[in-house]
């Protein structure tokens, strides 16, 4: 660890200095160079909602519409509950060609989703660690103590943090669930015919166009099964389109 964490603190540096550059390009108007020092440090491997925010960003001021689609999503799933990327998501599909409507959610459902989505994996991670430290903290107070009543405040308190931690755990992973279930991709050609089967020759369902955002259901040999918001299913070239 003592060999390990002065590396960690250079690397931490190394992108502070190029996120701290590519903003200061972003403000001069220079969106391309932005683009490719952004871009430079999500390659690196540095997952990161502002990163992935600001990438999207760039593209959109460069008009490249699909490129900030792609990234204002992949900033969702590291935040989803962050109001200024999903503000810049409705509002950049609303440049896209296709407007597709979802179905009305049920406002349980809809209620629900918005609970789990609240918080980031991070901060609910960090919540539930916390949480769980306090609560047996807690019950070692309730062991040692001699007074009756810091046993009986300490007891109960702990059994609530302790709950409280168990259910940032579950939360944690429903919306992890969550996610896997929406497995998700943009669509980048200009237009693609939907087919039947993932055949060159199978029939046209129907036409979407860039920027697009699809569920992937299947991928089958260079051939994505995708399904639109409004329910419509069917196959496309897995070039056409990129994961999120």
């Amino acid at each position: 660890m003592i060999v390990a964490m002065p590396l960690l603190a250079f690397g931490d540096v190394t992108v502070n200095a190029q996120l701290k550059k590519g903003n200061e390009q972003y403000a001069k108007g220079q969106y391309k160079e932005a683009i490719a020092t952004y871009q430079k440090i999500a390659d690196d491997g540095h997952m990161s909602a502002l990163v992935y925010f600001n990438l999207g960003n760039a593209y959109f001021k460069n008009n490249d519409v699909p490129s900030a689609l792609l990234y204002y999503e992949k900033a969702h799933k590291l935040s989803p509950g962050d109001e200024d990327i999903n503000f810049n998501i409705q509002f950049a599909n609303q440049k896209t060609t296709d407007k597709v409507e979802a179905p009305t959610e049920f406002f349980i459902t809809r209620w629900w989703h918005s609970f789990i989505l609240r918080f980031s994996l991070t901060t609910l991670a960090v919540i539930s660690v916390l949480l769980m430290i306090t609560g047996f903290a807690l019950l070692v107070v309730y062991r040692f103590t001699n007074s009756v009543g810091v046993k009986k405040a300490s007891f109960y308190a702990a059994l609530l943090i302790i709950f409280l931690g168990l259910g940032s755990m579950f939360t944690a992973d429903r919306q992890q669930q969550y996610f896997d279930g929406h497995h998700g991709a943009i669509i980048f050609s200009n237009s693609v015919n939907v087919k039947s089967a993932p055949t060159p020759t199978a029939k046209n369902l129907f036409l979407i166009h860039d920027g697009t955002k699809v569920d992937v259901l299947d991928n089958n040999n260079g051939w994505m099964r995708v399904k639109l918001a409004n329910g419509s299913e069917g196959w496309i070239n897995a070039s056409d389109a990129r994961e999120i």
